[in-house]
């Protein structure tokens, strides 16, 4: 046998194991996500586009998208700040239970949302040991958002510190260059894309939370009542259109965030 018909059998099964797993992949993400989320789009328009109007446009259901998308964006710069504070100090400075604070970030992935609920009420409702009463309140919505969002900055910006060159942080120190321009200059445009990253990440999982803010919140319709509430008691009362059609409108919203997060990262990627 030649070696050029060896070569050739390699790259034919080579070829047929990617399009064998491409395969595997695609069906996958079909029916994981892509189909469920094409039925809720599809059921939505069940009955026109006037009765999907209406859906979203009645008092509850657009004081409960307001909320959603306000309290996430909030939600949003705060991750965007703290969370990169928050990554900078587990990388860069050196405290007694450091391991353990680096463990616990990752607590609102493991801990189930309505327990996470459960203990913000304990520790922030009218029985508060801490005498700070935030519940059924629009603040409380925020904190229970805060809480579960937390990982998402701290565990993009990481990475990208802990691989960060710190010899182009001594060299612009040796050329005179201050503490913050050297953050400003060498550090942050390096940061900037992965704090991108989480913030989006952390605005699009806020729209979809329920379990932490339900019994925070009080779901109060006009004052505390969030989207994914608003939905679950469409979906009670025998109205799974109007459901898909105020979720629609947060996927949409969710979808328009990473698009745009993609554009702005090539935009950031041709420039530099």
């Amino acid at each position: 046998m030649s070696t050029q018909t060896v070569v050739s059998r390699a790259a034919l099964g080579q070829k047929r194991g990617t399009a064998l797993g491409l395969g595997a992949a695609v069906l996958y993400l079909s029916l994981i996500v892509l189909i469920p989320l094409a039925a809720v789009v599809l059921r939505s328009q069940e009955r026109g586009i006037a009765y999907f109007w209406d859906a979203v446009t009645t008092p509850d259901a657009w004081a409960a998208l307001s909320l959603t998308i306000g309290a996430s964006a909030v939600v949003a710069v705060i991750n965007l700040v703290m969370g990169t504070v928050i990554a900078w100090v587990l990388v860069r400075d050196r405290f007694p239970g450091k391991a353990v604070v680096d463990t616990l970030i990752d607590l609102p992935f493991a801990l189930p949302t309505i327990v996470a609920g459960l203990v913000l009420l304990a520790l922030y409702g009218p029985k508060s040991p801490l005498g700070l009463d935030l519940a059924y309140s629009r603040a409380g919505v925020v904190l229970a958002l805060l809480f579960v969002t937390l990982p998402f900055v701290v565990r993009t910006v990481q990475p990208v510190l802990l691989e960060l060159d710190r010899d182009m942080e001594q060299a612009a120190a040796s050329l005179g260059a201050s503490t913050a321009q050297i953050f400003r200059r060498v550090i942050l445009p390096n940061l900037v894309p992965a704090m991108l990253s989480g913030t989006a990440l952390a605005f699009s999982r806020s729209m979809a939370e329920i379990g932490s803010v339900v019994l925070i919140s009080g779901n109060l319709p006009f004052k505390t009542q969030v989207a994914s509430v608003q939905i679950f008691g469409q979906i009670e009362t025998d109205n799974p259109v109007g459901a898909a059609a105020v979720s629609t409108v947060l996927l949409v919203v969710a979808l328009v965030t990473l698009v745009l997060l993609d554009l702005l990262q090539r935009w950031g990627s041709r420039r530099g």
